[in-house]
């Protein structure tokens, strides 16, 4: 079935393509929650239409996450952790402990769940850690985990 899609749904489309999928996806999933309409000349007009105003928004969006991204680019978080006699952290640095660490040393709060990292940091060390801040922008920042004295 042809559908066209009204809202993003991440892994599937954005507002304004027009895909096809399976019909019981498009019934029972996309149609009710209103993600997506039969792809009719007058739905593809009305997604034209959000596709726009999400692409004006999102610009929006990337141009203020591009001056935090030149803030948080290169930055160095040290990030102190009690360290057992094996050299492994006792427990484990998270994404919370970094945008902690990063919204006091840059005084501007930052969500932990743009922080990117694959699993908890369990052993002291230097790391490239990603920061998404929008679907278009990232950062990087270095994160230092070191032994408390």
């Amino acid at each position: 079935m042809k559908v066209v899609y009204l809202e993003d749904v991440p892994g599937s489309g954005r507002p304004g393509d027009v895909k096809d999928v399976r019909d019981g996806y498009a019934r029972n999933y996309l149609f009710p929650r209103r993600l997506a309409a039969p792809a009719t000349p007058s739905y593809m007009q009305q997604a034209q239409k959000r596709a726009r105003l999400a692409d004006k928004h999102q610009s929006e969006l990337d141009s203020q996450a591009r001056g935090l991204a030149a803030k948080i680019e290169g930055v160095k978080v040290t990030i102190a952790a009690r360290v057992g006699e094996q050299g492994r952290l006792y427990g484990s640095v998270t994404a919370s402990d970094i945008a902690e660490a990063l919204a006091q040393q840059l005084g501007q709060e930052i969500d932990r769940h743009l922080i990117r990292l694959a699993e908890p940091i369990k052993e002291p060390g230097e790391l490239a850690v990603t920061v998404h801040l929008t679907r278009n922008v990232e950062a990087t920042v270095q994160v230092a985990v070191v032994p408390e004295s």
